[in-house]
C-alpha cells in the first residue's frame, strides 16, 4: 500500500439515468486551467476538493525532491480555497507560520471547507499526526465564513475532516486517546483512530466491522450515507458505507487488505479502492448499487501499474489516479461508460501541463486534480488545475504532443506522507 494516513433509490431509475448521461459525456474535450501555487516559494499543490461551483480546496506546499527516494517530505503546507483564480490561504490553528493540510471532498457547495492543521501545542506522546515533522497536535478544522475554527476529537489528541456534504455534516477520524495495541512497535502514530462524524460540530464515532480496531471516513453524501474503511493500524481490510449508524461491508476482490472506499454520490454509487486476492496490486472500483452489488473493476491505463478512485458525480462520471511499477503518480483518468480514458488525451496539445492526478469531479463536469509543469522556469514543479468541459472536439490532444510523461517529483513514498496527504490510505504509520 502506498500511504500513511495518520503516520495516515431506486436502483433501475438511476440505472437508466446513468446510461442517458453516460453516453452524453462520452470523450468529452476540456479547457485545462492552471490553478498555480498560492505561494510563490512552493513547488506543489494539489486540488483535492471541488464543489458544483468550481471552487477547489487545494493543498499547497513545499515537497523536497528528489524524485528517485524512498520518501519525499513536505516542510510547509496550507489549505487553500481557489475561487475564479482567486487563491485563499485558510490559515492555521496554530502559528502564523504553522501548517494546515486537507483531503478528499474536503468543500461543499456552500463554501465550508474541513481539514486538519497544527496547533501552537506539542503532541504531548510524541505523535506527528499532521505529518511536518514538527511533532505539533493536530487536529480536525470547519473553515467557514473566512474563520477557521477546531472541531472536537473522540477524547485523544489528534484527528481530522475529511469531506463536508450540503447539510454541514463532515466525517473523517480522531482519536480516543488509547494506544493501538495492533501498531507495530516504534510507531510514531500508536493512538487509536476511529472514524468520526461531526454533526453541528459535536463528534461521534461510526461503528467498526467486527473486531477492527481503527477506521476512517472519507467521504459523505447529502443523506448522510457515508464511505471509508474499516481495519487496524497497519492494514484497510475492508471498505465500509456507513448507514443508519451500521457499518456495511463493501464487496471486493477477496483480498484483506487496500480496501477503501473515499466517495459517495447523492444516488449512492461509491468509489475507492480494491486489493487483489493475493494481495499483489490493487485497482479503482466502483459499486454502481452501493453495498447491494458487486464490485466493478476498473481498468488499468495501458503501461501502469495500480489505481484508484476518489471522485463520482450525480451523473456516474468517476475520476481517480493511475500509478506506474515504481508506484509514482502517472496518469488521472476519467472512466466512463466502462470505458478508462487518460484525460492527457482530452486536453490541448499545447498544454504545458501533464495530468499525474484526478481527485474529484462535480456535476457540471469538472474536474480537479494535479500535474507536472512542462517547461519554462516552474518546470517539474506540481501545479493544482482545473478541467471544463467544452462542447467541441480538440484535434490535437496532450497525447500526441508528449507520448511519454515526464517522472513526477513525487516518488512513489511520497503517498506516505502522512494523514492522507497524497493518496489512498493512512498507512504505513
Amino acid at each position: 500500500m502506498l500511504i500513511q494516513s495518520r503516520n495516515f433509490r431506486t436502483l433501475w431509475v438511476t440505472t437508466i439515468a446513468l446510461a442517458c448521461f453516460g453516453n452524453a459525456f462520452a470523450q468529452q474535450s476540456y479547457k485545462l486551467t492552471d490553478l498555480g501555487v498560492n505561494n510563490s516559494k512552493d513547488n506543489f499543490s494539489m486540488a483535492m476538493g471541488l464543489n458544483n461551483q468550481g471552487w477547489a480546496e487545494n493543498m499547497d506546499g513545499t515537497v523536497n525532491p528528489p524524485e528517485t527516494s524512498t520518501s519525499t517530505t513536505v516542510s510547509r503546507g496550507r489549505a487553500v480555497i481557489s475561487i475564479y483564480g482567486l487563491n485563499i490561504d485558510l490559515g492555521t490553528l496554530g502559528k502564523a507560520d504553522g501548517n494546515s493540510w486537507i483531503n478528499w471532498g474536503g468543500i461543499n457547495d456552500r463554501g465550508e471547507a474541513v481539514g486538519q492543521s497544527e496547533t501552537a501545542d506539542p503532541d504531548p506522546n510524541g505523535e506527528d499526526i499532521c505529518g511536518f515533522g514538527t511533532h505539533l497536535t493536530c487536529v480536525p478544522f470547519l473553515w467557514r465564513d473566512g474563520h477557521m475554527s477546531a472541531l472536537t476529537t473522540l477524547g485523544g489528541n489528534n484527528g481530522q475532516a475529511s469531506a463536508i456534504n450540503n447539510r454541514g455534516e463532515a466525517v473523517g477520524f480522531a482519536e480516543d486517546g488509547a494506544v493501538d495495541s495492533t501498531c507495530p512497535a516504534g510507531t510514531t502514530n500508536n493512538r487509536i483512530a476511529l472514524p468520526a462524524l461531526w454533526t453541528r460540530g459535536n463528534a461521534e464515532a461510526l461503528p467498526l466491522v467486527g473486531n477492527d480496531s481503527d477506521g476512517f471516513a472519507f467521504g459523505i453524501n447529502d443523506q448522510g450515507q457515508a464511505v471509508g474503511y474499516s481495519g487496524n493500524c497497519t492494514t484497510a481490510t475492508h471498505a465500509v458505507m456507513w448507514k443508519d449508524n451500521a457499518a456495511v461491508v463493501l464487496p471486493n476482490l477477496g483480498g484483506t487488505g487496500s480496501n477503501f472506499a473515499y466517495a459517495i454520490s447523492n444516488l449512492g454509487q461509491i468509489v475507492g479502492q480494491v486489493g487483489t486476492a493475493d494481495g499483489t496490486t490493487f485497482y479503482a472500483g466502483v459499486w454502481q448499487h452501493g453495498a447491494g452489488g458487486a464490485v466493478t473493476k476498473i481498468d488499468i491505463l495501458p503501461g501502469d501499474f495500480a489505481a484508484f478512485a476518489t471522485g463520482i458525480n450525480n451523473r456516474g462520471q468517476v475520476v481517480g489516479n493511475d500509478f506506474d511499477s515504481t508506484f509514482s503518480w502517472s496518469h488521472g483518468f476519467i472512466w466512463q461508460d466502462g470505458v478508462t480514458t487518460d484525460l492527457n488525451t482530452l486536453i490541448p496539445a499545447d498544454s504545458n501541463l501533464f495530468i499525474i492526478s484526478a481527485s474529484n469531479i462535480n456535476d457540471r463536469g469538472q474536474i480537479s486534480g494535479m500535474a507536472t509543469v512542462q517547461t519554462g522556469p516552474n518546470a517539474g514543479n506540481i501545479h493544482a488545475y482545473l478541467l471544463t468541459p467544452v462542447d467541441g472536439r480538440i484535434g490535437a490532444s496532450m497525447a500526441d504532443f508528449a507520448r511519454t510523461h515526464p517522472h513526477s517529483i513525487l516518488s512513489a513514498n511520497a503517498c506516505n506522507h502522512s494523514s492522507q496527504r497524497f493518496g489512498p490510505g493512512r498507512f504505513q504509520r
